[in-house]
């Protein structure tokens, strides 16, 4: 048997550029299975609805065309004014449900030690930057319900 020690030092060895192309190949193959996965969910979404358009039954009449609210017969306009204020305290509240949830994370780093005086100054600023935007919306009268 021949000593793997002695003789050609390129016949065994990997080359950079091998090693090249057996990245990319690696790469190229992972990212063929997301696209392939990607081009699969697209075709089941439009044989979805291709089949509920061929397969419903299509047979307008003047009702069925009719806006439906709550089994009332519209009358007047389609339009409707809709009162801002309620997207301000949904936006409100997002705001301060999303803000709640750094909370949490904040109590997990301070209960680690070395980490407490400087963690409770920055929860201390952010909660800051929350009341000054609370204090800001309430002296703009958003809070207010007429």
């Amino acid at each position: 048997m021949p000593d793997p020690t002695v003789g050609d030092a390129t016949a065994g060895a990997v080359t950079n550029a091998d090693a090249t192309v057996g990245l990319a190949a690696d790469h190229f193959r992972s990212y063929s299975v997301v696209g392939l996965l990607a081009v699969v969910g697209v075709l089941f979404v439009a044989v979805a609805f291709g089949a509920g358009r061929l397969l419903r039954p299509v047979v307008p009449t003047p009702e069925k065309l009719l806006t439906y609210e709550c089994g009332v017969d519209p009358v007047g306009e389609g339009w409707a004014h809709t009162q801002v204020r309620y997207y301000v305290y949904a936006f409100l509240y997002v705001v301060f449900a999303v803000d709640s949830i750094f909370l949490f994370p904040w109590a997990t780093v301070f209960a680690d030690p070395g980490y407490g005086a400087t963690t409770l100054v920055e929860m201390f600023v952010f909660l800051g930057f929350l009341a000054v935007g609370l204090l800001y919306a309430y002296k703009k009268g958003v809070l207010s319900w007429t």
